[in-house]
């Protein structure tokens, strides 16, 4: 059965051959080093969501978007810049199941392609000649910044609760997911209401997908390219951690509060995590969550134009959670 996310990716193929075709362009260097980085990290896979998602939301106005293309480039090279800064500062060696950039060309390259990409985005924005565009994605930079600042401070900290969760991702996630949505309508000429209404889609998808992420990071299958473990071992404070610590007993919370504070963890540190997760329903709590962004992710779609291709953006807020299952 075709996903939503085939689906969408079947309806905009030659656009995102297109994303593609500019992407490829816009990350030459004569400094060898960055095409090869830069390419390394976009040729190992990924959804390509973000920009798959300018491309549709200017698609539900307008039929011809090829002005999008650029900026639908630019949405992929913010994302990949803060991939390549992320996996810096997490110290990970792995991304979607091979070796990461920072890993196998060093940190001080990674950040510095980093910004590369980050800067032939905003050359992308210029280009396009609008300034709303310019500031919804130079705005979401900053965000995205700050949700990195932030997750950063609370790294560790097992106090951290469930807003201060929220913040994280919505800045760290969502907010590039909002973006990406809202421009689509920006260019294609709607009025600030319809603006608003796929910016609040975008937002809602992103925190979904976040949501169903983390819950994924105890039980994903080897398919979708995750590294089953890597939050509780990085010590950030997920969905399904914060809700365990919150039902838990007294005793559980002490284990997970221990397990939480090791530097090295081993399979049996991880099964006991999964299991006083199961135990205190933080799986079932943290699905409950994600559900409420869905349904406002579909509320906000439903002053779009009704078509196939609308459909297929509701289902795919729906898919966010059973991508994994």
């Amino acid at each position: 059965m075709t996903s939503p996310l085939q689906s969408l990716h079947e309806r905009l193929q030659d656009n995102m051959l297109a994303v593609n075709d500019v992407i490829l362009s816009r990350m030459h260097s004569d400094i060898a080093l960055i095409p090869r980085m830069a390419g390394y990290l976009i040729a190992a896979g990924g959804k390509r969501l973000r920009p798959l998602m300018t491309l549709a939301s200017a698609k539900l106005y307008h039929d011809d978007i090829t002005t999008l293309h650029p900026l639908a480039a630019a949405v992929e090279f913010i994302h990949t810049a803060t991939l390549l800064h992320d996996d810096v500062v997490d110290e990970s060696a792995l991304r979607r199941g091979q070796s990461s950039a920072n890993h196998l060309f060093g940190n001080a390259s990674s950040v510095l392609v980093g910004d590369f990409l980050f800067a032939r985005a905003f050359e992308l924005m210029v280009e396009s000649g609008s300034l709303n565009v310019l500031r919804t994605l130079s705005r979401a930079s900053a965000i995205i910044a700050e949700g990195e600042i932030l997750q950063l401070s609370l790294q560790g900290q097992t106090t951290t609760n469930l807003d201060q969760y929220l913040q994280v991702i919505g800045s760290k996630t969502a907010a590039l997911f909002a973006a990406a949505t809202e421009i689509g309508p920006m260019m294609t000429g709607q009025n600030e209401a319809q603006q608003k209404a796929l910016y609040d889609y975008g937002y809602n998808l992103g925190m979904a997908f976040q949501i169903a992420d983390d819950m994924l990071d105890f039980s994903a299958p080897e398919d979708l390219g995750k590294n089953s473990g890597d939050d509780i071992k990085e010590g950030k404070m997920t969905a399904p951690i914060i809700f365990a610590l919150l039902h838990g007993s007294s005793s559980q919370q002490e284990t997970l509060n221990k397990i939480l504070k090791k530097d090295n963890l081993e399979s049996e540190d991880m099964h006991t995590a999964q299991t006083i997760l199961k135990d205190t329903n933080a799986f079932i709590h943290t699905e409950t969550l994600a559900k409420t962004y869905v349904l406002k992710a579909e509320q906000a779609l439903l002053t779009a134009p009704t078509s196939a291709l609308r459909n297929d953006l509701t289902e795919l807020a729906h898919f966010a959670l059973t991508r994994g299952k």
